[in-house]
């Protein structure tokens, strides 16, 4: 199984609960069902452009996730359709942005995952500024080029690179815990027992 493949089984969920760090819940799913996990290429855009973004995608190692620091105003389409087939075309696996996109359904259609702050109908200039492969913060964290990109119906999670062994092994400890736990709440297990917590603390008529 691959690492994207393990990253995603585990979700951004229980990588939170395991050393990722969380992006803002502002940075959602921009169509129901994606999900993405990959290594960030990171992205600085000038205010209200988005000619840094073109560049990143014609640069973009296949496999790479965008990670977009927007700023302000945030309020444009940074991203559509046109940028969208121009990333797949070179193999890019999925585009996070604290910032706006809008052709919501072609970007479904394309099946192009993409975790947004908003959706937003007037374009960006594209007149220059921003950078390309720098620290970036999205959604309240700092990304560098490298670290990983995991997202899904949760949120988003950012795991640095040089983490990357210790969160995914803190991840299956916790997923196997959490699977001991199902079992024994089926077989009639209390939440209370199991987490050893006080219901004393309240108050019961």
């Amino acid at each position: 199984m691959s690492l994207a493949d393990q990253l995603l089984g585990l979700g951004s969920a229980t990588l939170a609960e395991s050393g990722a760090m969380a992006c803002h819940p502002r940075i959602r799913a921009a169509w129901p069902g994606a999900r993405l996990a990959a290594p960030a290429l990171t992205v600085r855009l000038a205010p209200g452009d988005n000619l840094a973004v073109h560049v990143a995608v014609a640069r973009a190692q296949p496999g790479a996730a965008l990670v977009v620091e927007a700023g302000a105003p945030a309020d444009r389409g940074f991203w559509g359709e046109v940028l969208t087939t121009a990333a797949q075309a070179r193999q890019l696996a999925g585009l996070v942005i604290d910032g706006g996109v809008r052709d919501l359904q072609a970007l479904e259609d394309h099946g192009f995952p993409v975790f947004c702050t908003l959706v937003a109908l007037r374009g960006a200039t594209k007149s220059g500024g921003g950078s390309v492969g720098a620290r970036v913060e999205v959604g309240g964290v700092e990304v560098s080029p490298g670290d990983w990109v995991v997202g899904d119906r949760d949120g988003v999670v950012v795991v640095p690179s040089g983490s990357l062994e210790k969160v995914a092994d803190r991840g299956r400890q916790r997923a196997e815990k959490e699977a001991a736990m199902f079992r024994a709440l089926r077989a009639g297990a209390t939440t209370l027992e199991l987490l050893g917590l006080d219901a004393s603390r309240v108050e019961q008529a």
